[in-house]
């Protein structure tokens, strides 16, 4: 996949956050050598975040994120700043922008960032301002216990530094995770099974089917598609059977009736499980399918917002096989893209969608808060395939 076609969730977040007109706007721009990003001399131009995707030479595709000041006041600032906590959550590496000292709140959002692990460069901006700015630099370096860079968007000051800053601190294997693993290699024949139910957006594939047959083009595989009602003329067309057959996890039993024998299976769900979050984890939270009863509640989250059918597999499917299995009285709630709860104690399971539009840093923030509360948390393909009884026996990407 060309760094033009990235999708946007597989891109390194870049996330800038500070002050009101501490200059985040302007240093985006001078970062990409573009007026992408709208800069005013009035505060809180900057309200909801801005995600503006670039190929930043020296690190690859990346997103920025350019969010409100952290000093916003208010009842719609707070709000602000809320949405600025959850970009927070996507950020894979973090630039804080100060002008001079930090302020309490710069104090409070250099410590979250710190807690939440995110990588993360201190800039002292405007410092075409300053008479001295790299003893300013250092100053505020020994009071932060943090390497602090004195740049200036205005002037470009130290922006090919920071350039290589940015590059260094990305993870080596950042830009090297794959979905498929080493489930297969060169000259394997690999089916795709892919319903075009209701569920299917007219005209076009989704992206988990697109992302899929590119890294499977790219590992020059042979690859062929077909439906779940045309799948038996498509295996019986094959000269072999395929080394693996990928489909949507709702289709797992028909698929899996039908199968050769010599034929691996696995899921897209399961294949974005691993790609963008840990897919141990959610294995072992699918044991907490076999406790549920009645008296319990499930949490279902969705990464994107859409209408809804009976087809839908988090609104229907997954619900109906749960209370099949726990019981009518079963209580499920549902939350679609930012919405996720705080405190997620009341459950007794989470079960995330593939996440194909979330990127790993997102995923992985909802992971480690399930395990700090001590909830068990999985995935829509690894819950199919273990009510369908055939969890042991698909295939996992390692």
């Amino acid at each position: 996949m060309s760094m033009q076609s990235t999708p946007r969730a597989n891109r390194l977040h870049i996330g800038l956050f500070g002050s009101r007109n501490a200059g985040k706007s302007s240093l985006i721009n001078a970062l990409t050598g573009q007026e992408i990003s709208l800069v005013s001399p009035v505060a809180g131009t900057t309200t909801d975040p801005v995600y503006k995707s670039f190929e930043l030479i020296g690190v690859g595709p990346v997103v920025f994120v350019d969010t409100a000041g952290l000093d916003d006041g208010g009842y719609l600032g707070q709000l602000r700043v809320e949405k600025t906590r959850q970009a927070l959550e996507k950020t894979d590496l973090a630039l804080m922008v100060l002008t001079g000292a930090p302020t309490p709140e710069e104090l409070d959002w250099l410590k979250a960032i710190q807690e939440k692990k995110v990588p993360l460069l201190v800039l002292l901006n405007k410092a075409d301002l300053l008479e001295d700015p790299q003893t300013e630099a250092e100053r505020l370096s020994q009071k932060l216990d943090l390497p602090v860079m004195a740049v200036s968007a205005a002037t470009g000051q130290n922006i090919p530094e920071l350039l290589r800053a940015i590059g260094q601190l990305v993870p080596e294997d950042f830009f090297d995770r794959t979905l498929l693993g080493d489930l297969v290699g060169p000259g394997d024949l690999v089916l795709l099974v892919m319903p075009q139910d209701t569920e299917a957006p007219k005209g076009r594939l989704i992206l988990p089917q697109v992302q899929t047959t590119r890294e499977l083009l790219d590992k020059k595989c042979t690859v062929v598609s077909t439906t779940t009602d045309c799948l038996e003329t498509s295996l019986a067309a094959l000269a072999h059977p395929p080394k693996l057959i990928i489909t949507d996890a709702n289709s797992f039993p028909q698929v899996w009736a039908q199968k050769p024998p010599e034929s691996i299976l696995t899921a897209f769900t399961i294949l974005f499980a691993g790609y963008k979050g840990d897919i141990r984890t959610f294995l072992e939270g699918a044991s907490a399918i076999e406790a549920l009863t009645e008296n319990s509640r499930v949490l279902i989250a969705e990464a994107c917002s859409h209408t809804h059918n009976e087809e839908d597999i988090g609104r229907k499917k997954v619900p109906a096989l749960l209370r099949k299995k726990a019981g009518e009285g079963l209580t499920i709630d549902h939350v679609q893209g930012n919405d996720f709860p705080q405190d997620l104690s009341s459950y007794d399971l989470v079960i995330h969608c593939g996440a194909c539009m979330f990127n790993r840093r997102h995923v992985m923030g909802r992971i480690a808060q399930a395990q700090q509360q001590k909830v068990p948390i999985t995935n829509y393909g690894i819950v199919l395939a273990a009510v369908s009884g055939i969890l042991d026996q698909v295939a996992i990407p390692e």
